[in-house]
C-alpha cells in the first residue's frame, strides 16, 4: 500500500496568510506516502486569496492580494525549476476568484478559467468568467455567472461541465446558490454553453472548498460567515442528474475556512485554513473523516492559500 501511495501526486500549498496576517510566499508539498511536508521553491511575489491550479503538470498561481495590494501577477512552477513570472492578467487586478484548468487548450502554455472574484475598483464583486491564455496573459470574457461571487468554490465535473457555488455577493451576503456552466443538453458537443441554476446548498458558504468525488458528485466543504467570522465543519454533496438534491456528509473534525482541498484516489484531503494547521482525509467508501498526523509547518495555521495536486 505504501508503494501505491508513493505513486500518487502530492498536495501542494503555496502562498497564503499566517495567523499574524503576514502574507506568505512559501510553498510546501505533502507526500501522501510518508505524510511529511517538504519545502518547495518560493513564489516570486507573496500573495493570498489567489487562484491556483495545476496545468500540464505545472503549478500556476494567478492574481490575489500581495503586500502592495491587488495584483495581476501570474507565476508558474515547473519540474526542477523555480517559480517564473508569466505575462500579467489583461483583465486587471483580481483576487478571490476560483481557478479551473483547461487541459484541452491549444495554447503554448495552457489556459485557465477564472470564475468570479473581486476587482479593487468599479464593480467590486463580479460575476465575470475569464479564459486566461497563460502564454500571453490575454483574458477572454466568457458568459457571466448568474450571481456575483467573491471567494466561491468551483470544480470541473467528469464530463467537463463547471459547477460554481457559494461566495459572497456585492452586499456581503453569504450565498447558498449554485450554478453550472455547460451545454443545455448534456453531451452536446456543438451547443453553446450557458450558466443554469442548480439546487441551493443547505448552508450558505464562502471561503469554502469544493471538488468532484470519484463517484461524480460535486462536494463542498467548510467555509465561513461574513458577518460573525464563524467557520463551519459541515460538508455536503450534490449528484447532478434526474434527482438533484444535496446530501449532508459527515462533518470534518475541525471547522475550516480559507483551506486547501483536493480529491485523490477515492479520498478528499483537506489541510489548514484560517487559524487551523491540521490535516484530514475523507474516505468516500467508508464515509468517514480521519485525522492525519502531519500538521502544517506553521504553528498557528495557514489560510487563503493556493493548492493543487502535483
Amino acid at each position: 500500500a505504501k508503494e501505491w501511495l508513493g505513486t500518487l501526486p502530492g498536495l501542494v500549498l503555496c502562498g497564503g496568510q499566517t495567523a499574524t496576517l503576514d502574507i506568505s510566499k512559501e510553498a510546501w508539498r505533502l507526500n501522501l506516502a510518508t505524510l511529511r511536508w517538504a519545502p518547495m521553491p518560493e513564489l516570486v511575489i507573496s500573495r493570498d486569496r489567489h487562484a491556483c491550479c495545476a496545468v500540464r503538470g505545472a503549478l500556476v498561481v494567478l492574481g490575489g492580494y500581495s503586500v502592495l495590494g491587488f495584483t495581476t501577477s501570474v507565476e508558474m512552477l515547473q519540474d526542477g525549476g523555480a517559480f517564473v513570472q508569466l505575462p500579467p492578467l489583461s483583465c486587471g487586478d483580481i483576487c478571490g476568484a476560483a481557478a479551473i484548468a483547461v487541459e484541452e487548450s491549444d495554447s503554448a502554455a495552457g489556459q485557465v478559467l477564472l470564475v468570479g472574484g473581486r476587482f479593487p475598483v468599479g464593480e467590486g464583486v463580479v460575476s465575470t468568467v475569464q479564459l486566461v491564455d497563460l502564454a500571453t496573459g490575454v483574458c477572454t470574457p466568457q458568459p457571466d455567472l448568474l450571481h456575483r461571487r467573491h471567494l466561491p468554490a468551483a470544480a470541473r465535473m467528469l464530463d467537463g461541465r463547471i459547477v460554481c457555488a457559494g461566495g459572497v455577493d456585492v452586499n456581503g451576503e453569504v450565498q447558498s446558490t449554485v450554478e453550472m456552466w455547460g451545454p443545455l443538453v448534456q453531451g452536446a458537443t456543438d451547443a453553446a454553453w450557458t450558466w443554469t441554476a442548480l439546487p441551493a446548498m443547505n448552508v450558505g458558504r464562502f471561503r469554502c472548498s469544493a471538488c468532484v468525488m470519484s463517484d461524480g458528485r460535486f462536494a463542498i466543504f467548510g467555509g465561513g460567515d461574513w458577518m460573525n467570522g464563524a467557520h463551519t465543519s459541515s460538508c455536503e454533496a450534490l449528484r447532478i442528474g434526474d434527482d438533484e438534491h444535496w446530501q449532508m456528509l459527515p462533518p470534518m473534525h475541525d471547522t475550516r475556512s480559507y483551506f486547501a482541498c483536493e480529491a485523490v484516489a477515492g479520498c478528499v484531503v483537506v489541510a489548514g485554513g484560517r487559524g487551523c494547521r491540521t490535516v484530514e482525509v475523507y474516505e468516500e467508501v467508508l464515509d468517514r473523516w480521519l485525522r492525519l498526523p502531519c500538521d502544517l509547518p506553521h504553528t498557528s495555521g495557514l489560510g487563503a492559500t493556493g493548492s493543487a495536486l502535483l
